[in-house]
């Protein structure tokens, strides 16, 4: 925060201060939260059960029961790792791409972290809907003044969906600070007070209720992701993925975080609606992936697809499962957010996405067309690459769960197949349909979409530590149920 409003100062009195200052300020978070997972690295894969490795609360408005109240365990961890690293590298995209009001600019994208950040660590519900706020407001203004050709129409059905749903929210976080008030005399909006509070059955649905339609449009799942690719599409390559790499998982880390623990009765009752609805979304999803002629509309409906996955995961309450959806919400974050950003690069090379517009770039720009392949590939689930771990994992699980809805699911990776390999078929193979006077990958662009290909290969072949951070956390979360 202090960074973003640095830059912004400093974007009035020199035109490369504001991008500077937001890459040094991201960097330097970045090297602090790897230093510390480094430092204590063997206290955290081999806690045997659920430990708050930081643990901060400060009296904030005692009157009302709301406390200053951040705390980090291995799940908030590499969620924050995943935010850091994809922060710099939304910084380092936006480089040439953004021309104006670079000061606003930088210190939105930064406030969108933080709230990113916030939302992981928040102990305190009204904090942690504080920081939800945060998230919503510059990411608005981030579409609206940098987008593209229809970004005010984007800006407010983004607007418009994620605060409607988060006034529900609000409502479920009033209705559980009175229930829980009620029946202990407590009022309070902490975390770990709220625990174990006792609903009736209708209560409990209608609560999670709250706190589900929030964190489903967020996701986003079928029927609640109308704003996406319009989102997507107007908005700059940085907004994208952050959208893509960030912002959707606040949904699955909501559900995981809150509403399953809160409500284990009530998630109970909606498990199996849970599945039938990340399936849906996950064919569904597939289908108008495949239909779609705007690169950037293509990839935003492969999002669709496979928060689907995470849906179904979530909903399938065993280890295995979880375990798939937090690999789902790291490699999706990387290779769907990588796409976007080969698609940023197409896009300010010819200043347009329309798919039927290129065919036959690889002898031209073999670079960007690799890259493209290797994350094609990712996206559709190859042995080898992050995605593969997390979409076996999460079947795997959920096969135990439900045989017939999970056998209907993975019909997801046949249809993932076709359309990965349609991005890269239709844009680099083929008769060219105009010629293109393109350059390829300058060295910026390497370093970026370079250390996203290390980071997902890693994945791929050496999931264990991802793992291992999060299993007291999934144990820990299960143990409610």
């Amino acid at each position: 925060m202090l960074g973003g409003a640095a830059a912004w100062i400093a974007g009035r009195f020199h035109e490369h201060a504001a991008r500077n200052i937001s890459l040094i300020t991201v960097i330097i978070d970045f090297i602090f939260a790897i230093g510390y997972t480094i430092a204590n690295y063997s206290q955290i894969t081999t806690a045997k059960s659920a430990t708050w490795l930081v643990d901060l609360k400060l009296a904030w408005i005692p009157q009302f029961g709301i406390s200053f109240h951040l705390a980090m365990d291995g799940l908030s961890l590499i969620m924050i790792l995943l935010t850091l690293f994809l922060g710099v590298l939304s910084v380092l995209i936006s480089w040439t791409e953004i021309k104006d009001r670079k000061g606003f600019y930088y210190f939105n994208l930064l406030w969108i972290l933080a709230g990113i950040i916030g939302v992981f660590t928040a102990m305190d519900l009204f904090l942690f809907y504080f920081f939800w706020e945060i998230m919503l407001i510059p990411m608005y203004f981030l579409i609206g003044i940098w987008g593209h050709e229809r970004k005010i129409y984007a800006a407010y059905k983004f607007f418009i969906y994620t605060q409607a749903s988060g006034l529900l929210m609000f409502l479920a976080i009033l209705g559980l600070y009175f229930v829980h008030g009620k029946a202990s005399g407590v009022y309070s909006f902490d975390y770990f007070d709220l625990l174990g509070t006792k609903f009736e059955p209708t209560m409990g649905l209608l609560l999670m209720g709250g706190f589900l339609l929030a964190f489903c449009v967020k996701l986003p799942i079928v029927p609640l992701h109308n704003w996406l690719p319009d989102a997507h599409t107007q908005a700059p390559t940085a907004g994208s993925l952050i959208l893509a790499g960030l912002l959707l998982k606040t949904g699955a880390y909501g559900i995981i975080r809150f509403a399953i623990p809160f409500f284990p009765v009530a998630a109970h009752t909606f498990a199996p609606y849970g599945m039938i609805i990340g399936t849906v979304g996950i064919i569904y999803g597939a289908k108008l992936a495949f239909s779609q002629t705007d690169l950037k509309r293509l990839v935003a409906y492969t999002s669709v697809s496979h928060m689907g996955f995470v849906m179904l995961g979530l909903f399938a309450f065993n280890e295995i499962a979880f375990q798939g959806v937090v690999m789902q919400m790291v490699t999706h974050g990387i290779s769907t957010g990588a796409l976007f950003i080969l698609v940023g690069f197409i896009y300010e090379r010819a200043h347009t996405r329309d798919i039927n517009s290129f065919g036959g770039l690889w002898s031209q720009v073999p670079k960007l067309g690799s890259m493209m392949l290797i994350f094609a590939l990712a996206s559709l689930g190859l042995p080898g690459l992050g995605n593969f771990i997390a979409e076996f994992l999460v079947l795997s699980g959920s096969f135990k769960a439900n045989m017939i809805i999970t056998a209907i699911a993975s019909v997801g990776l046949v249809l993932g197949t076709i359309y990965s390999l349609r991005i890269f078929q239709r844009v680099f193979q083929g008769p060219k349909v105009k010629e293109w006077n393109m350059v390829d990958l300058n060295l910026r662009e390497i370093i970026v979409i370079g250390s996203l290909v290390l980071v997902i290969i890693w994945l791929g072949f050496y999931p264990q530590p991802v793992i291992d951070t999060v299993k007291p956390v999934i144990i820990n979360v299960l143990g409610y149920l």
